[in-house]
């Protein structure tokens, strides 16, 4: 009797573990593929030269670029972008940065169910009106171009990490007429289907 009881638990144990496995595969092998095709959303945001140096000048760098946008095409998106950036420290000027602006967005492949492949490059530009301005010297305020790659590390099916690297330039007015700087930044992006876009910008209001 004992015996039975042993093995029926056993069989118990053994059906635990291979719905645990399946469950676990399923997971890891969902098709991300699905991430960047037509219909999408993407929704996140970049940050860029983050440095909050709390002794030793007191010093302060930050930059964000939140951003939204959808995928027209599979792989192709277009949206718009927020941009804003300070940096200051103890006896040096103060740069403010500004932007806001249409950009897009051209992933160069989809990802794959391969765990050594859950990540895409892509290319994205941008276009608006953009500032920087640096207490007591040079200010530029007028038309922003941007450009770079970036790569996209998808955690989950609807989570990307990802990286940026970008060349900014703006031409306009002020006592300088332009100013250029690249710009490295790590952030995070959504990726959803229109009805949880719409239930997250609902729920935001």
């Amino acid at each position: 009797m004992l015996a039975q009881i042993l093995k029926l638990k056993q069989k118990k144990n053994m059906k635990e573990i291979q719905l645990f496995t399946l469950m676990a595969f399923t997971f890891f092998t969902t098709n991300l593929s699905a991430q960047t095709q037509k219909g999408n959303f993407l929704i996140g945001s970049d940050l860029a030269n983050l440095n909050m140096n709390l002794s030793g000048g007191g010093a302060f760098r930050i930059g964000i670029d939140p951003k939204i946008a959808f995928f027209v095409h599979d792989k192709f998106a277009v949206g718009g972008f927020l941009s804003f950036g300070l940096s200051t420290a103890k006896g040096a000027s103060t740069i403010v940065n500004y932007g806001v602006g249409p950009l897009a967005r051209y992933y160069l492949h989809k990802a794959t169910t391969d765990m050594t492949e859950k990540g895409s490059l892509f290319l994205e530009a941008n276009t608006g009106i953009q500032g920087v301005s640096v207490s007591g010297g040079s200010s530029t305020n007028g038309l922003g171009l941007a450009i770079g790659p970036g790569y996209a590390y998808f955690i989950t099916q609807n989570i990307g990490l990802e990286t940026l690297l970008k060349y900014n330039g703006i031409v306009g007015f002020g006592n300088q007429t332009y100013q250029n700087d690249l710009s490295l930044g790590f952030g995070f992006q959504l990726y959803l289907g229109r009805n949880k876009a719409r239930q997250l910008i609902n729920k935001s209001q």
